[in-house]
């Protein structure tokens, strides 16, 4: 009986999803970061919470709870709107915070800003993919060549 209980609990291990990434909003000291954690409750279940950890030490370290998503298809996209105002997006839903006075908005306010980067499932893990930014006449430098 003991055999089978230790066999069971590794299967119920195994598949659950427990992951986070970052992105480093002061170049990779880490102390000003927003973290993304994926976290899957019950390995039966194909849902994870989702959850920010904001931090700019020493004045700010908070964790909220944003969704519930399918665990293979997190997807949010991170957008600055400067003054250390933060938006996340993902689909419709949209959440708006501030690392400054450690506050999440009740309502998000403006476009979002400029798009950072995006959190997403790359294989089985969360990461963070910077965005690419071209230098705004790179296209009219192009066309007049």
């Amino acid at each position: 009986m003991r055999r089978i209980l230790i066999v069971l609990t590794a299967l119920m291990l195994t598949a659950c999803v427990d992951d986070t990434a970052s992105y480093y909003a002061d170049g990779g000291t880490g102390n000003h970061a927003l973290t993304l954690h994926r976290a899957q409750k019950h390995f039966w279940s194909s849902a994870s919470s989702v959850e920010l950890i904001m931090q700019r030490l020493p004045e700010c370290l908070r964790r909220i709870e944003l969704t519930e998503m399918p665990a293979d298809d997190v997807e949010i996209e991170l957008l600055s709107g400067g003054d250390n105002v933060w938006t996340l997006r993902a689909g419709k839903e949209m959440w708006q915070v501030e690392t400054q006075s450690c506050t999440q908005y009740p309502d998000v306010k403006g476009d979002g800003g400029e798009l950072i980067g995006v959190f997403r499932v790359d294989g089985k893990k969360l990461v963070f993919e910077a965005a690419v930014l071209e230098p705004v006449g790179a296209d009219a430098g192009a066309a007049a060549k």
